[in-house]
């Protein structure tokens, strides 16, 4: 992910220097940032998705692969993933094994054909098909029912155009069911409460029931509040849950519109953290709070890029052995040392333009430099004003010219704590050439 800069008149949106950059680093670039559709402070989601669209048939089929899995498994994003598919099915790259590593929730199936169709029906390709029929074996009554919604294409179209073989008489009936949509009615949260039965009643009984999963636990903690569950046992709840596939970004947005359930959300942030192995070696981080990072990952989320960008700090706090935070727009300013959402509160809020290279400069000497930011800044510089063995910057934003690719940096784009986990295998990886 580290790469040679040849030199380029390339600049970002507020008017810096940008780097000249491989189709393969601009996919990722694009990709793990994305949320599909959807409009950015400088970009349009169209211009976004098309671009990843043509990137991923010039990259390859290896290079397509590659990052469509990892924006699938390691960043834990859904809809650009789907897209490279429908790319690399175009290009007769698209395996069946693919198609069913990608769709797993049963509306990936229906969301997989939906956008292979978006300029009208045609043709499905073998693999496609032959991969949306292994797909759908991996569901039961309960994950299609859930899913089974009115859509541009129905779970039962899938059924229809795959033409699966079912493994035995039971598959062979839930399959008809679907056909005929009459699957049983699922017990989740949507259904209960679109119901009209009383909300906290209905939100205690699926807590109890452990019938609402992680995700959609946090999202709701603002309703659950105002129909006046008992606290007790939303704080109960919070103990005995797994926390799978939980973003960093997402705690910390959960307690911004939640405070009085801080406490609980940081303990659980924190467990989710633990036991990652250790960085050595002096650490100084830079989180980017200029305008840009205010604005939203997505038209329908509530989390912005700082909160994208405070999660990451938060989760580097943890595993780094030693660490100096800074805060920059134009110009550095040390944060407090403290972890947690007081980490996130001391690094404050977006405002301003964006001093990159100056904020770089400005900042002590170490053995590891890195800096989360949309790469939008208005001056410009290069991996010697780092003052460090290693120079790295965490891309958390969608924009088509970024910065500080080049000898000795690296780079790195996504929202997860794989961006985490890449650095540290990076550093072995670097650790055992010498």
């Amino acid at each position: 992910m580290a790469s040679v800069n040849k030199g380029t008149m390339l600049k970002t949106n507020e008017g810096g220097k940008a780097s000249k950059i491989s189709k393969k680093e601009e996919l990722s670039k694009l990709t793990m940032t994305c949320m599909l559709w959807e409009n950015t402070f400088y970009v349009d989601g169209v211009s976004i998705a098309t671009r990843i669209h043509d990137l991923a048939q010039e990259v390859g089929e290896d290079i397509a692969r590659e990052t469509m899995l990892k924006a699938k498994l390691q960043q834990k994003l859904r809809h650009a993933p789907l897209w490279i598919a429908v790319a690399m099915a175009e290009k007769g790259w698209l395996k069946k094994q693919d198609v069913e590593t990608i769709c797993t929730r049963a509306d990936d199936m229906t969301e997989l054909l939906a956008l292979y169709w978006k300029d009208g029906k045609r043709p499905v390709p073998k693999q496609m098909l032959k991969g949306l029929g292994l797909a759908f074996k991996n569901f039961n009554e309960y994950t299609l029912a859930k899913y089974d919604r009115d859509g541009v294409v129905k779970l039962r179209d899938v059924l229809r155009i795959a033409r699966p073989k079912p493994d035995d008489t039971t598959m062979s009936e839930l399959w008809k069911k679907v056909i005929d949509r009459t699957l049983d009615t699922p017990d989740t949260w949507e259904v209960a409460l679109s119901a009209g039965k009383n909300k906290k009643e209905t939100f205690e009984r699926l807590i109890a029931e452990k019938k609402i999963g992680d995700l959609a636990f946090i999202r709701n903690l603002r309703k659950m509040t105002e129909v006046g569950v008992t606290p007790s046992i939303i704080k109960e709840s919070f103990i005995t849950r797994k926390w799978s596939w939980i973003l960093p970004f997402q705690f910390v947005t959960a307690a911004r519109y939640n405070p009085q359930f801080e406490p609980e959300l940081e303990e659980v942030m924190l467990k989710c953290l633990s036991g990652m192995e250790k960085i050595q070696g002096d650490v100084v981080l830079l989180v980017d709070t200029s305008g840009s990072m205010s604005d939203a990952i997505s038209g329908k989320s509530e989390a912005t890029r700082l909160d994208v960008g405070a999660g990451l700090a938060i989760l580097l706090r943890e595993v780094c052995n030693s660490i100096s935070v800074y805060s920059f727009r134009d110009v550095p300013r040390l944060v407090p040392a403290r972890r947690g959402f007081a980490l996130r509160d001391a690094i404050g809020g977006a405002d301003s333009g964006t001093a990159m290279w100056r904020a770089i400069r400005e900042t002590p000497a170490c053995n590891i430099k890195v800096v989360i930011t949309d790469e939008e800044t208005f001056d410009s510089g290069s991996y010697a004003d780092a003052k460090a063995d290693l120079l790295v910057i965490i891309n958390v934003a969608s924009t088509s010219n970024g910065v500080g690719y080049g000898n000795k940096v690296l780079h790195i784009n996504g929202w997860s704590e794989n961006v985490v986990s890449f650095l540290q295998e990076y550093l072995k990886s670097i650790s055992t050439e010498k």
